[in-house]
């Protein structure tokens, strides 16, 4: 009885040691000189398969990666960075990435300080199209210290849009190194 109780805890006592060999989880692994002649000098990069960089083709479709610009967040990241990099010089009230909705704070130019503007961007799209974006423009006029809704200019709206997709234009050419 002893000898059989002696058996159960070396064994017991084998398999948790050797469950606790090898590299700890969550520790970091020190990239070695193998690591970097298989990815090309990065030590970071994943290295190529035995199937090559792009994976196994199967039944004629590549795994090959587009970028769209929607990683991460829930629009065209280009659109959205463009959208932000675009009214910069304005104070930015609420920017939801997931919903694609940018609003600004009233701006005052200096060298008009009788008139305001508001700008509210929604990016509807995941992919880099005309129509994924869209920009409403409020303006108000200052008429003895009572700021009154004016009417905007009917190409105002048109003009962001288009300066909008030509900077994300600008920034997926810039991405994609072209």
């Amino acid at each position: 009885m002893l000898k059989n109780t002696f058996i159960v805890m070396s064994l017991v006592a084998i398999s948790l040691t050797s469950a606790c060999s090898g590299v700890p989880k969550g520790e970091a692994k020190y990239p070695t000189g193998l690591d970097r002649a298989s990815t090309g000098g990065d030590i970071y990069a994943k290295p190529d398969s035995i199937f090559g960089r792009d994976g196994l083709a199967i039944f004629g479709k590549s795994k090959k990666k587009v970028d769209d610009g929607a990683s991460g967040i829930g629009v065209n990241s280009f659109l959205w960075r463009a959208s932000l990099d675009t009214v910069s010089f304005m104070p930015l009230a609420s920017a939801d990435p997931f919903g694609g909705v940018i609003i600004t704070d009233w701006y005052t130019a200096p060298e008009k300080p009788n008139e305001r503007f508001k700008v509210n961007i929604f990016i509807s799209d995941k992919q880099l199209t005309s129509t994924g974006v869209n920009v409403k423009v409020f303006r108000q006029s200052n008429n003895s210290g009572n700021w009154i809704d004016s009417t905007v200019a009917d190409d105002t709206a048109t003009q962001m849009e288009d300066a909008i997709l030509a900077r994300a234009r600008q920034l997926r050419v810039a991405a994609n190194g072209e």
